[in-house]
């Protein structure tokens, strides 16, 4: 009897699956074949030599003196070793072999379940009714290593019959637009969704998250400028927290603790190694607890609550954000107290050390007052508990009609869809 491979799946997704299947048994078969009983000491080297560098790095995060620096020479030669370990072996080259098929299996994998994702994974698009009555733009030229200036984006936006505030004092409110870093772009956005303006987002921070997951071009910040003269238009949400806007997310926990100290934008490297042990150990900083929709996330380490959820895509759990139109918060909490845990986290979000869910309000307590926290990236100190919630569709914003746009999101691994999809039911 026929058995159905699921909803909606084409005849390429079938193939597709069968192959990923056909090329992960031809991994484990060219290691049997050509490395015979030596194929299990193979997967062991390997197992062992991935256990050993991530919980090495747990160490080097986590301790100081002798045991980190013993901890960072085994991230360094663990790798090596399993190396060397199968070249001394004469088995390297069925390694690289066995590995490469069994990417090749991942890739057909993931090709077959691409089938499974959602059409409407962009964010809807409107008409923005160019031109512009009355830009102005607020742009601050220390911001991104001084790209407003590089790019000559004052007089471009000039050309374009914009009105532009340079921020050369204390930093103020606009109406429009900013050119600057996320912190300025949450600044200005605030204003803008009060007063129902749309809003034009000029990439010219350092790094420039928002502007990415909106799908402009962050290495020509003067591009932005395309959405006054042909633009469309974007219904974003904006985080809240403690009464401030936020459209990136707010961080807790030991990154929002580093963030504080004054050494950190002088030498981020040595000031977080200084800081991460105690803070990981439980010997520094406030013991949260956050709540949301009857859920508990107790004394997690470290805490993110994002203006839409990023994809978990990779192991340290933030990717893109394809949509930032959902109406809910994204948190990712993170607990991890043991090299075991560390080594854990291989699994991403099914990690026993992280917790993930999406909410419309989530509240942040703690064994203190007031908590560091860092908003899109600026450090400030807000008094406990602190609410976080989410504003739907609150800023319309203006982007060019030709961008570098965001990539689709890649599907998550699914075994169980992949049979379904290969075998049938």
């Amino acid at each position: 009897m026929h058995r159905s491979p699921g909803p909606d799946a084409t005849r390429s997704q079938r193939w597709l699956a069968r192959l990923s299947f056909v090329l992960a048994g031809l991994a484990v078969a060219v290691l049997v074949v050509f490395a015979g009983v030596r194929s299990f000491a193979i997967l062991a080297v390997v197992l062992v030599g991935a256990v050993l560098t991530l919980g090495a790095a747990y160490f080097f995060l986590s301790r100081r003196g002798v045991v980190r620096w013993v901890s960072a020479a085994v991230v360094v030669l663990a790798p090596i070793a399993v190396l060397v370990a199968h070249a001394i072996a004469g088995l390297l080259w069925v390694a690289i072999l066995a590995v490469a098929v069994w990417v090749l299996a991942g890739v057909t994998a993931r090709l077959a379940l691409a089938g499974d994702r959602k059409r409407d994974w962009r964010m809807p698009e409107y008409p923005a009714r160019p031109p512009a009555a009355h830009p102005f733009f607020i742009m601050n030229p220390r911001s991104g290593g001084g790209k407003v200036g590089q790019f000559d984006l004052k007089r471009k936006a000039e050309g374009l019959g914009a009105e532009v505030f340079l921020m050369e004092g204390p930093e103020r409110e606009a109406v429009l637009g900013a050119a600057g870093g996320d912190g300025t772009q949450a600044l200005v956005a605030e204003v803008a969704a009060e007063h129902g303006l749309p809003f034009v987002v000029i990439t010219a921070g350092t790094r420039n998250h928002f502007a990415l997951d909106l799908g402009l071009d962050r290495e020509d910040p003067a591009a932005s400028l395309d959405a006054l003269t042909d633009g469309v238009e974007l219904h974003v949400d904006l985080g809240v927290i403690g009464g401030q806007t936020f459209v990136n997310n707010a961080s807790f926990g030991a990154y929002a603790e580093v963030v504080q100290t004054p050494e950190y934008r002088g030498d981020k490297m040595g000031t977080t190694l200084q800081l991460l042990p105690d803070l990981l150990q439980g010997h520094e900083g406030a013991r949260l607890e956050a709540r949301a929709d009857g859920t508990r996330i107790e004394a997690p380490q470290a805490l993110l609550v994002a203006n839409n959820p990023y994809g978990m895509g990779d192991v340290a759990g933030l990717g893109r954000r394809a949509r930032l139109d959902g109406g809910v918060l994204g948190v990712i909490g993170v607990n991890v107290d043991s090299a075991h845990q560390a080594v854990g986290l291989l699994r991403g979000a099914h990690s026993t050390g992280v917790s993930v869910l999406t909410t419309r309000q989530i509240e942040i307590t703690a064994d203190a007052p007031r908590i560091p926290v860092g908003i899109d990236g600026e450090a400030v100190r807000l008094p406990t508990p602190v609410q976080c919630t989410i504003r739907p569709g609150a800023l319309r914003v203006w982007v060019p009609r030709h961008r570098p746009g965001v990539p689709r999101p890649k599907p998550e691994m699914s075994w169980a869809r992949l049979r379904q999809l290969a075998f049938g039911r």
